[in-house]
């Protein structure tokens, strides 16, 4: 540990940003990915950094999951093109509310 804490005098944060959902939350709600990232550290805590990449790694990747939210938007995409392949085929014909065609309202 440094004798100054430069980072927190110039009110800069520079390697805290992984842990920040941690932190007290306003209005006590948790964040998305608090459980996720809770995991992780508990599981990495006091092993060491090269210990902890291995060992960790699925908490990890759970935890990066959450944040980026890759595998989802990948999912999605795919769901999205077979739904189109299946429209230009006329398999199937989405309902009129999906189309943009909703009821008049009153």
């Amino acid at each position: 540990m440094p004798f100054f804490d430069i980072q927190k005098r110039l009110g800069i944060d520079l390697d805290r940003w992984m842990t920040i959902q941690s932190a007290d939350q306003p209005r006590k709600i948790p964040s998305r990915c608090h459980a996720f990232e809770k995991e992780w550290i508990e599981c990495s805590h006091g092993i060491g950094a090269i210990r902890a990449e291995k060992e960790c790694k699925i908490e990890y990747d759970d935890f990066v999951e959450c944040l980026l939210r890759q595998k989802t938007m990948k999912r999605l995409s795919a769901i999205l093109r077979q739904r189109n392949k299946l429209i230009k085929e006329g398999k199937y014909t989405p309902p009129p509310y999906h189309m943009g065609k909703e009821d008049p309202r009153p």
